[in-house]
């Protein structure tokens, strides 16, 4: 048989004597010919040659295995050529492609190529009715990624291969510039809906922020007990969504759907998870803090109103949901200032906090929480009154209703001529209805940023709770009313401490919206030079926060390198925009907190402040052992400002958790500190988050396998860290309760298993830690190192759970929160 013709013949120049000296190099074959077949003659003289001149020099030799490809392989199976070779190709094309798009020349014949390998790369082998893959999807993917035509995927992609195509997608959109992320999103979102792997694509359809292909999930699928379970992923994210008669036709049905996707479960949940673990019996803060534990002689106990501040705090983080406390309880009579009612052992605004933490006991429980906030709306005493209206919000954060009781109740109180009563509401119709896009809240809350005769601090919590409710929304109608709120304080107040949070109302609105930021970052350009700057990074960190877009990120580090002559705030936000933008996947956490350690290091006193909250941001409710080193470092600081942001930040990130390290760290300060009132109440306020709810919550506003994030839970988060970054004027001064924006972000870290009616169901699970299994083949096993409970089962950072039994099918492809089981009719008992 004649060898195949030399595939570099078209190559023209002084190539010519290599190319024929090279040729009569090409070994004879070592075998005899009649070993081989005349298919596999050919396959090795053509792979023969191509080795030659892969390993030649000149570019121009090597460009011939891929001309050699397009004339001598395109007619016939690429397959024949075997893996390897392709794998080759696929690299070469890809050079190939980006050189031709910067000569702007044809690429026809080359996509001819692509869809060739990609078939190859696809393509399921049978034999003997068993079924091989090629376990090459991954390389298809980034084949299409590098041509940027992802559609012949849609074409290619099988019901045996089309899970590990869209893990990959998922994964590497994380990692795609924008808007390719968003193309990869959309074509995983596809090909779920192309195998009716519905719960997949809505998770997709949550990832985009696109209430469309939300809308086709539930229209596409028919089964009811799915759809119920679409509801608990919904109501999980934290967003508001109406079911409508095209996606539930029955009138009864698509009310208890509507239940689920409101939230109201949610407290009956959470304390089936507590009575199972038996944490039912409420807490008093001497129980947290441990004093005795301490090798120290304490002396009488002298009561301040700032230990009892510290004390309200403690008590409603820890009880938190749980509808009973030790401290509270005496708050029967409110008229009387006895010495057995809490309220009134406070001072001032400690009044509205103590008042206020009634809501975040009853947290979730609108009835129980409305009943025991009833007594105090009407109360002549004005901070009361506002921690009432204050409680309210909390009491309905997360739960919707048709009959909306929060603003029914405290919408009046907008327009109160006590300063403190209108913060109050308006911080409470913040918390209630964050995400909810409320038209009749933005008509309410609009004109009183446009109000001259506004003080500043109602005007700062109206922008705040605007941005709240309609946090990534990039509505036009209430940027612009911020915009000009902060026109209008231009030059006015640029020092006052709660300025800062109107350019944060401002970029709450457009959290994680990339790009579609870019036209109110340049009106933001007219306002004074402080407040411009500050504008500017916050607008930046909320728009590509969890995008993990590094250029940004180095945007923002530049910033944080600078040494300005004279005294800036917006260093502050970009630190903490660093932490927002790379806290979306592990390998830029990690770091982002190397990066941290040498901004420490060089940088400015105001950014040392601000690097404690990013690392709490980074880990938070995820206690890292080289972080909380760091923060343990960092919290006997010389700077007392470094000191209490970095025992705030150890709260956070053992938020929840019940850390023992942590709480060993928290009472040796409390002891180290006990002659400081401020550093001491930041220690208090510590311990009460590392025990938040007993254990049983979490603030991480990741969820659904780290793959959702929560807008309405980051934004409360964001809030909190803003005002740490003046921990004096807010947090130590008479705003204190900006701490129960927290409230957004607490969840239940549980997984809680139910049957078809929804009642709570035992079964035995295996809980372990997370093993990332994209792009391994066949079916690696997903955790390790696991352990088997029955549920409801806690489920700490890091950890997956996944049945341990076949008797049950769950319903939801992450097991989190909510789990709708289905029993097995393939199950046979042994």
């Amino acid at each position: 048989m004649a060898p195949a013709p030399d595939p570099n013949s078209s190559v023209g120049g002084g190539g010519g004597a290599k190319r024929d000296q090279a040729s009569t190099k090409v070994k004879a074959p070592k075998k005899k010919e009649e070993d081989l077949s005349e298919e596999d003659l050919e396959l090795q003289q053509n792979l023969e040659l191509y080795v030659k001149r892969v390993q030649d020099p000149n570019p121009e030799l090597q460009k011939a295995a891929l001309e050699s490809m397009r004339l001598a392989g395109s007619g016939g199976d690429i397959g024949s050529w075997g893996h390897e070779y392709v794998r080759n190709l696929a690299g070469e094309v890809a050079v190939e492609y980006t050189i031709r798009q910067v000569q702007e020349s044809s690429i026809m014949d080359l996509m001819d190529l692509v869809r060739q390998i990609v078939a190859f790369h696809m393509k399921v082998m049978s034999f003997s009715c068993l079924l091989f893959l090629h376990n090459a999807e991954t390389e298809a993917v980034d084949l299409l990624m590098e041509v940027e035509d992802l559609d012949p995927l849609l074409d290619h992609v099988g019901r045996t291969n089309f899970r590990r195509t869209c893990n990959y997608l998922t994964s590497a959109a994380k990692y795609r510039p924008w808007p390719d992320d968003m193309v990869a999103l959309d074509i995983a979102y596809m090909i779920y809906m192309k195998f009716k792997a519905y719960p997949n694509a809505l998770q997709i359809a949550l990832l985009l922020d696109n209430m469309q292909y939300v809308k086709k999930v539930f229209t596409s699928c028919t089964n009811l007990l799915r759809k119920k379970q679409f509801c608990y992923m919904i109501s999980r994210h934290g967003i508001t969504f109406n079911l409508d008669p095209e996606m539930v036709e029955d009138k009864d049905d698509r009310s208890m759907l509507q239940e689920i996707v409101n939230n109201t479960k949610l407290n009956e949940g959470y304390l089936t998870l507590a009575r199972d673990i038996d944490v039912m019996e409420a807490k008093r803060p001497e129980d947290i803090y441990k004093a005795h534990l301490l090798n120290v002689r304490s002396g009488p106990v002298v009561e301040s109103a700032k230990q009892n501040l510290a004390a309200t705090f403690v008590n409603a983080f820890v009880n938190a949901g749980f509808g009973q406390d030790k401290l509270m309880a005496g708050t029967s009579d409110s008229t009387s200032g006895s010495a057995g009612n809490w309220i009134f052992r406070n001072k001032d605004d400690g009044k509205t906090s103590a008042t206020a933490s009634l809501g975040m006991i009853y947290l979730w429980d609108v009835e129980g929480g409305l009943a025991q906030l009833d007594k105090y709306y009407d109360i002549s005493d004005k901070p009361v009154r506002a921690g009432a209206l204050l409680g309210v919000g909390i009491v309905n954060c997360g739960i919707k209703s048709d009959c909306d009781p929060a603003l029914a109740l405290i919408g009046e109180y907008t327009d109160n001529e006590d300063s403190s009563v209108r913060i109050g509401a308006i911080m409470g119709i913040g918390i209630a209805y964050a995400g909810s896009q409320n038209d009749q809240i933005k008509s309410s809350l609009s004109p009183i940023l446009n109000d001259e005769k506004a003080p500043l601090d109602v005007v700062a919590f109206a922008a705040l709770s605007l941005g709240m409710v309609y946090v990534g929304s990039c509505n036009d109608e209430v940027a612009q009313s911020i915009m000009f709120a902060l026109m209008d304080r231009n030059s006015a107040e640029p020092g006052e401490a709660l300025v800062r949070f109107l350019p944060l109302g401002l970029g709450l609105l457009y959290l994680g919206k990339q790009e579609s930021v870019e036209a109110t970052a340049e009106i933001s350009k007219t306002l004074c030079e402080k407040i411009r700057n500050y504008c500017k990074m916050t607008l930046l960190s909320c728009a590509y926060a969890g995008t993990g877009n590094v250029l940004k990120v180095q945007e923002l580090l530049a910033q944080c390198g600078e040494h300005p002559e004279k005294d800036t705030i917006h260093q502050g936000p970009a630190v903490l925009g660093v932490a927002m933008i790379a806290m979306s996947e592990e390998l830029g956490r990690d770091m982002a907190i190397r990066s941290l350690e040498h901004v420490l290091q060089y940088g400015e006193q105001n950014i040392r402040r601000a690097v404690p909250l990013a690392l709490g941001l980074l880990c938070i409710s995820n206690p890292k052992m080289n972080v909380m080193d760091t923060l343990s470092r960092l919290s006997h600081d010389t700077d007392s400002e470094v000191a209490m942001t970095a025992t705030i930040s150890l709260g956070l990130i053992g938020a929840g958790t019940n850390n023992a390290r942590i709480a060993g760290m928290l009472r040796n300060l409390s002891s180290y500190n006990e002659q400081h009132a401020r550093l001491l109440f930041c220690v208090r306020i510590a311990q009460g988050l590392l025990h938040m709810g007993k254990g049983l919550l979490t603030l991480n506003p990741f969820h659904s396998d780290r793959v959702l994030l929560s807008p309405t839970a980051l934004a409360g988060i964001v809030t909190l860290l803003h005002a740490c970054l003046d921990m004096k004027s807010i947090i130590l001064g008479k705003y204190h309760y900006v701490l129960y924006f927290l409230a957004l972000a607490m969840q239940p870290r549980m997984m809680l298993t139910v049957d078809e009616n929804l009642k709570p169901i035992s079964v035995p699970v295996r809980v372990g830690q997370a093993v990332d299994v994209v792009g391994q083949a066949g079916r690696p096993r997903t955790i390790t190192g696991f352990q088997t409970y029955e549920t409801p089962v806690l489920l700490a950072a890091g950890e997956r759970a996944e049945l341990a039994t076949d008797k049950y099918i769950p319903l939801s492809p992450i097991l989190e929160g909510f789990v709708i089981l289905r029993e097995n009719p393939n199950y046979r008992e042994e």
